[in-house]
């Protein structure tokens, strides 16, 4: 997986800044990409979009891992007092112009949404509205007719197949997962 979507379409989220790091304006960012190095390199313009005020943009000035998390500076954010402005700014990147994964297995999670969600004997369950990355990893919400949203985890034993060409992923739910209670 490579960025989990905004439900923007043509953005992905990279990153989410959690809070500032010390007196200089470093932020801690939780990172939402398994290419930090790339999304975050120094001159890397993003997207900042945070509720209640226009979009932006940030310009990485420098990055570096910190205790599981990365820590990065803006050109915008001299001071902490800047930093502080930019908690809970969600960090985009334009989704065109992204290459394939190189591995045929391997997906951009934005590409998970509006697919089919099966379970092994072929019965549709609902579509994947939408990815939600939590702290415990992924959630798939599933959009259902006439019942509410499932929330599914999205790991090997619960979504052992995504077909991308077929326009489904395969579910194989422990029992009450789906359940409408």
């Amino acid at each position: 997986m490579s960025s989990t979507p905004t439900g923007k379409g043509a953005e992905l989220l990279v990153g989410i800044v959690a809070r500032p790091h010390g007196l200089r304006g470093e932020l801690v960012v939780e990172v939402r990409t398994d290419s930090p190095e790339e999304r975050f390199a120094p001159g890397s313009v993003l997207t900042a979009r945070r509720a209640g005020v226009p979009d932006g943009s940030v310009t990485v000035e420098s990055s570096r891992p910190h205790s599981g998390r990365l820590l990065v500076r803006f050109v915008e954010a001299p001071d902490r007092t800047a930093a502080e402005e930019l908690r809970g700014t969600r960090l985009l990147i334009a989704a065109a112009g992204l290459p394939p994964p190189d591995d045929p297995d391997e997906f951009h999670v934005h590409q998970l949404e509006g697919l089919r969600a099966e379970l092994e004997n072929g019965s549709v369950v609902g579509t994947v509205r939408e990815v939600i990355h939590g702290p415990g990893g992924e959630l798939l919400v599933l959009a259902r007719p006439e019942l509410p949203d499932a929330l599914v985890p999205f790991v090997q034993a619960i979504v052992p197949a995504v077909d991308l060409e077929g326009g489904r992923v395969v579910l194989t739910p422990p029992e009450g997962l789906l359940d409408a209670d």
